[in-house]
């Protein structure tokens, strides 16, 4: 049952709250970055002539996307991460834990690449393949016609499915927790363990994530609204 001294108990923690809110941020903008420069890598894979490179791009996307992210995260970090003694173990911000942030965005990238390269792959598709052919018949080359004529063009398509990607890896890191990150559901735990209680900090923390992303949600909404309003007025 949720009391007023329970809140009360909870508050007193409210720093862990506004730490883990920050390390929720940043773990999640870095995956998105990192998960598309990936993304874009593995999309022209899949649209390679290439038959060795375009099967490896499609096993790589099939095994991430019909995998558990929770597997994911912990052979990452358990297997992958666990012989490796170089990471520092310095506090990233001041107060996130490296050693742990960092396999966390290593997973967390590499299943948002999964996703992500099918949405990269989708507006690229989408262009018209005659502006692919009329590129080409001015002497550009096919890499020249991709990067200077085709991905532009399919980046402003998707940018609406990329803040969207952004909004879901900000609820799904909630499960990096697992492996000592100090996110949002760190700061829950932790409470936990102090006050015996458990649903006002699961409040706070349903609260926060909101506050993260249905502004977000909105946001991206508002220039979808733009683009859309942009490309009819031509």
């Amino acid at each position: 049952m949720l009391t007023g001294k329970g809140f009360e108990s909870a508050f007193r923690y409210i720093e862990l709250f506004w730490k883990g809110t920050a390390t929720t941020v940043a773990l999640s903008a870095l995956t998105v970055f990192f998960g598309f420069v990936l993304a874009l890598f593995l999309s022209v894979l899949r649209l390679s002539k290439n038959k060795p490179l375009k099967w490896l791009a499609i096993g790589y996307v099939e095994l991430f996307r019909a995998t558990p992210m929770v597997v994911q995260v912990f052979f990452i970090y358990y297997v992958v991460f666990a012989g490796v003694k170089v990471l520092p173990g310095f506090k990233f911000l001041g107060f996130i834990a490296f050693d742990r942030f960092f396999p966390a965005v290593v997973a967390l990238a590499l299943n948002s690449a999964a996703y992500l390269s099918e949405i990269i792959r989708s507006g690229i598709q989408s262009i018209d393949i005659g502006q692919t052919e009329a590129a080409r018949s001015m002497g550009l080359s096919s890499r020249q016609t991709m990067q200077y004529v085709v991905l532009p063009q399919a980046i402003k398509n998707i940018l609406p499915a990329i803040g969207n990607e952004f909004v879901t890896i900000i609820k799904e890191s909630a499960i990096c927790y697992t492996i000592g990150v100090q996110d949002i559901m760190s700061a829950v735990n932790s409470v936990k363990g102090a006050t015996f209680r458990i649903g006002e900090p699961l409040i706070i923390a349903t609260v926060l994530y909101f506050c993260l992303t249905y502004p977000t949600s909105k946001l991206i909404a508002h220039f979808e609204r733009k683009m859309s309003h942009g490309d009819q007025s031509k």
